[in-house]
This record gives C-alpha cells, structure tokens and sequence, in this order.
C-alpha cells in the first residue's frame, strides 16, 4: 500500500521560495558574477527574516517572492525593458519589508505592546508605525542604490526622478501594508 506524500510540518510554504532564494545565489554566481552573488545572497539572508519572525505564512510567501523577483528583475534588465516595474517593485516590497520588519520589532520586544494596542486610535498608530518604518527603509534602500551605482556598477539606475520616484512608491506601500495589517488584526484580511 502506497502512502500519500506528506510536507513535513515544519516545512513551510515560504521554504519553497527560500530554496529558489538559495539556488539562486549559485545560478547568478555562475551567470552573472560577484554584484550578481551579493545581491542573492542579500536575498537569502532577508527571506530567513519571515520564518525566524514566524509570520503569517501569506506574507511570508509574498515578501520572500517580492525579494527574490525583485533581484531577477534586476540582473535580466526588466527594469530597462518595463519602465514602471522599477516604481512597482518599490512599492510592494518597500511595503512587504516594513509590514515584516514591525512584526519582526514586536516579536522582539522593541516595540512595546501597548505602542499600538493601548493607544487611544490604536488601528491609525499601526498604519503609521509600518508607515514610517517603511519610510526610513525606502531611504535606506536608495542609500544603497546610490552607493552600488557609485561603487559597484554605474548600471544601477540613479538620479532626482529615480530616487524621488522610488521614495513615494515605497511610502504608498508601506501604507498600504499597514493598513493590510491592521485588516488582518479586524479580520478583513485572511
């Protein structure tokens, strides 16, 4: 008799994705070179996040995709070939980043529990806690391109439009996931 194959359970959906993450720090490696190796290994190290966090396994599959596309898009050139996937790409993961980032600080005990939950508008304090992590992370990340275009690889889109561009994408995602949080905690968001 035959038995049917089973996931063990401390295999999570976002594994899969994390796998691809891993493989691809050896096929961008072999591909493309050493920039290429130390974005994918960035990858690998950010899709670790969610499943040490221990987040819900939708946004753990989002954010680890989010990442992992991201990175590809970079090294075969979608970026130049679709103009606003730059823009998009900024906005979903700038916003999946944050949401997996203030869970991250609360299950660590930096933010404190009644931060958000003690507060008079306790729902509106949540969208503006993922909001302004999600900010600070937006400069961060152009921080970085600026000094990969600078020290790394002058094709690395820089520049007043890009920058500015990239910044409000990743503000109006970053709102946006707060705001899918604080449905998630009412049960509007599964």
């Amino acid at each position: 008799m035959t038995q049917a194959l089973d996931w063990p359970r401390h295999v999570a959906p976002g594994d899969l994705v994390r796998a691809l993450a891993a493989v691809s720090v050896v096929v961008g490696t072999w591909w493309s070179g050493p920039v290429a190796t130390a974005l994918f290994l960035l990858v690998l190290g950010g899709s670790l996040v969610p499943r040490v966090v221990g987040v819900p396994t939708a946004l753990d599959v989002a954010y680890c995709s989010a990442l992992l596309v991201a990175a590809w898009a970079a090294q075969l050139g979608w970026y130049d070939a679709v103009g606003w996937l730059d823009v998009v790409v900024h906005g979903l993961g700038t916003g999946l980043i944050a949401a997996v980032s203030v869970l991250a600080l609360a299950r660590w005990g930096v933010l404190a529990p009644d931060l958000v939950d003690g507060a008079r508008h306790p729902r509106s304090g949540s969208v503006v806690i993922v909001a302004g992590v999600g900010g600070a992370l937006a400069v961060l990340w152009e921080i970085g391109e600026w000094a990969g275009h600078t020290f790394l690889d002058p094709n690395i889109h820089v520049g007043y439009r890009d920058t500015v561009g990239d910044l409000a994408a990743g503000l109006a995602g970053s709102v946006v996931a707060g705001l899918a949080l604080v449905g998630r905690r009412r049960g509007v968001v599964a």
